[in-house]
């Protein structure tokens, strides 16, 4: 079994509550929703991403025996409770958002509903997966945002945190925007195209950087992408422009498709290549660069006119590093028909199961959210939809593809305040029922009778 299929793959707290609702004989239905308290200072949204591969993980959720068997050896659980779980299944509900839906600060993202031993279990694996594909696609779209349809290259595996981490960190940049990714396996797994050049080494390896170009080149299927700045960039363009013309006159199918710049002063050289390119009648080898890029440098560089057909970001797309943890949170809202609800300080949640509806302007942009008792009506687009019953999907999975395409619209659709990259002022209007407050006040009066 892979290790992010496995059971216990989660916070030992989850096992120890299922056990005392076990023998509490607590089975009645219960509600927990995930959702994000608050937005980092530099988030003006975030974009909803995991719902596959948490589906995935609920689905297929069973404790094999070499796993009860570790539980049994660890000395806190009873043998019943052990059997219970061997041919314990999820049975429940689950209701969520699109992936690469916006949402905002207190809206639930995904809502569990089923017997609170089940909904309880699947705390720690859904915030896990739900909550970095979510933090990646969301710097992932700044990055989007940023570069202002230029190409976008996820170059981050080598700096993600192990190998899942690099994989759906390629999966969540791609639905957010990015057009390729030079993780392989990503790839394969989830059909993302690839892209890649070559690196220092390559050069280096060669006694000159000419035949080390030329070697590459001949080497390659198709026509590639020239890495410049190993010795000097004004060098090494005057060996690519001389490559590309003697290729071009063999009419050889490999050629040059690019150049890439990885250091230095990016915008002065980049503007240095495109008018040496442009001078030897070399204007379609495109601009790639890379190095320490986020969206904060791709701003600059777009805003200031730098000629540049694509950006490859790695680490700060890979770990998210201005904003690398989410204060996401999975909450019991509801238990055996009767709201529940957290009242502690600057924790506080609005109980019971919930829905929330989003107004557009008649362009399609977003004017406001409300977040409403589920069943409460209201106008706007609800969006938490039904994608798992009886513990059964109710739902074909959307391709990747599409995904990637509904979050392209969406992204659109943000006012232009929410787009800005500094997050300053770009506050979004999101309500709360007057059902949901009276709710709320229900809830508290039920605890204080207790």
């Amino acid at each position: 079994m892979k290790p992010a299929a496995a059971a216990l793959l989660t916070d030992l707290y989850q096992l120890t509550m299922a056990q005392a609702y076990f023998d509490l004989d607590m089975h009645e239905s219960a509600v927990f929703e995930l959702f994000v308290r608050r937005l980092p200072p530099t988030r003006c949204f975030l974009l909803a991403a995991g719902l596959e591969q948490a589906l995935e993980y609920v689905e297929s959720l069973r404790f094999t025996a070499d796993e009860l068997a570790f539980l049994s050896e660890v000395g806190l659980f009873r043998s019943d409770f052990l059997d219970y779980l061997g041919g314990m299944r999820f049975t429940g509900a689950l209701h969520a958002m699109p992936e690469g839906t916006p949402f905002f600060a207190d809206e639930p993202i995904v809502r569990v509903t089923g017997p609170i031993l089940e909904a309880q279990l699947l705390e720690s694996r859904l915030l896990n997966i739900v909550h970095f594909q979510t933090t990646i696609a969301s710097k992932a779209a700044r990055c989007v945002i940023a570069a202002r349809g230029r190409q976008l290259l996820d170059f981050g595996m080598r700096r993600a945190h192990e190998a899942d981490a690099a994989l759906l960190a390629a999966r969540a940049a791609y639905l957010a925007g990015f057009d390729a990714t030079a993780t392989v396996e990503a790839g394969r797994r989830f059909g993302i195209p690839l892209s890649g050049t070559l690196a220092h080494s390559f050069i280096e390896a060669h006694d000159g950087e000419e035949q080390a170009f030329r070697d590459f080149v001949l080497s390659s299927l198709q026509p590639t992408t020239l890495l410049i700045d190993t010795y000097d960039s004004a060098r090494a363009l005057q060996r690519v422009v001389a490559l590309a013309k003697e290729f071009a006159q063999r009419g050889n199918e490999q050629g040059i498709r690019a150049v890439r710049i990885d250091s230095g002063d990016l915008a002065e050289q980049a503007r240095m290549a495109r008018a040496a390119l442009d001078t030897h009648g070399c204007g379609d080898i495109r601009i790639v660069l890379s190095g320490n890029l986020d969206e904060r440098v791709i701003d600059e560089l777009v805003s200031g006119g730098v000629p540049v057909d694509a950006f490859g970001v790695g680490t700060a797309l890979a770990v998210s590093a201005d904003a690398p943890a989410l204060d996401v949170v999975y909450k019991l809202q509801q238990y055996a028909a009767k709201p529940r609800r957290k009242r502690s300080t600057g924790k506080a949640t609005w109980p019971g199961p919930k829905q929330v509806f989003r107004e557009r302007a008649p362009s399609g942009e977003y004017r406001s959210d409300r977040i409403v008792r589920d069943g409460e009506p209201a106008t706007g687009e609800p969006l938490l939809t039904e994608v798992m019953r009886a513990g059964r999907r109710t739902l074909q999975s959307p391709t990747l593809s599409s995904i990637r395409e509904h979050c392209r619209s969406e992204l659109r659709a943000l006012p232009g305040r929410l787009r800005a990259l500094s997050g300053a002022d770009a506050s979004f209007p999101v309500s709360i029922s007057d059902a949901l407050r009276t709710l709320a006040r229900s809830a508290d009066a039920l605890e204080s009778s207790r």
